[in-house]
């Protein structure tokens, strides 16, 4: 193995030029993506040839786990995350690792000496490849799943903006389905603007929730719980007799909730609360 291992570093060091040129071919061969330039992509060709070829030299091509393989695993980290980042699918970014086969073949056929030398080489430097090409696919899906977390939680905080109706008055329209992970950034958003805006009043409009389930009305007192808790009233509107009538077979306690049936309603109430009075002009009740 040590003698195989030795020549696939030789090779790599040897025919740099050659197997970068051939590589970048194979990589066009198999549909280069505009996202990436040409330049950028022979760099970081040219990066990783040298960083394998480093790592090799210690005589174990086939654990990459060692530590003299640390730079490489930093360096696929990276290009993982950023094409994760950048919207490539995982085989598109493992190309990048597999592509490098047919030119280091190649290679290896020219400078083994005999068949079996060629078996070794070509299977010594296919379990390398494969090995970091797995590594690859495995970082990127870390990567991805971190992006599209990211993207659910900014969703999230965009599907339940806090509005301020008036003086101490303020709204979360509710729109979708409440489930435990939305209930704490509701909770979170509303408690914050809370603080900000020294509001009395908060209202929970749950016109555009579907349904509502024993869970969801459980997110919903736990919600009027921490309201209460930082000294505000909550008001829940939008209650629907599909809604009211799911509440009472449920046996769903909101005792003690103040609710309405619209967010109009609701606003009504919170003025009045607030000891505010809204009435028409005459210029207005003459039109």
């Amino acid at each position: 193995m040590a003698v195989g291992v030795s020549r696939v570093a030789e090779v790599l060091r040897k025919y740099e030029k050659e197997l970068l040129a051939a590589w970048m071919v194979e990589l066009k061969a198999a549909g280069g993506d505009r996202r990436i330039s040409d330049d950028e992509l022979a760099t970081q060709a040219r990066e990783f040839l040298k960083l394998i070829q480093q790592a090799s030299v210690s005589g174990n091509a086939t654990d990459i786990e060692r530590p003299e393989w640390e730079a490489v695993r930093h360096f696929l980290d990276s290009v993982s995350s950023s094409r994760a980042t950048q919207g490539f699918t995982s085989d598109q970014t493992a190309t990048f690792i597999f592509s490098l086969k047919r030119p280091l073949f190649a290679q290896l056929g020219k400078e083994s000496k005999n068949a079996q030398e060629v078996f070794d080489d070509v299977w010594q430097a296919t379990e390398l490849l494969d090995k970091l090409g797995m590594y690859t696919v495995k970082t990127f899906q870390k990567s991805r799943e971190s992006v599209i977390a990211r993207q659910q939680e900014e969703m999230l905080e965009l599907s339940t903006p806090v509005v301020k109706l008036w003086e101490g008055v303020l709204a979360l329209p509710m729109i979708g389905t409440l489930d435990s992970a939305r209930t704490q950034i509701v909770m979170e958003s509303l408690l914050q603007r809370i603080v900000e805006t020294g509001s009395e009043i908060a209202i929970i409009d749950i016109t555009g929730v579907p349904t509502v389930d024993t869970l969801v009305a459980q997110h919903l007192l736990k919600t009027v719980t921490a309201i209460r808790l930082m000294g505000a009233d909550c008001i829940i509107s939008g209650i629907r007799p599909q809604i009211a009538q799911t509440i009472v077979h449920l046996g769903v306690d909101l005792q003690g909730v103040t609710t309405k049936s619209n967010l109009a309603d609701a606003l009504s109430l919170a003025l009045k609360r607030s000891g505010f009075v809204v009435a028409r002009t005459d210029a207005a009740r003459e039109k």
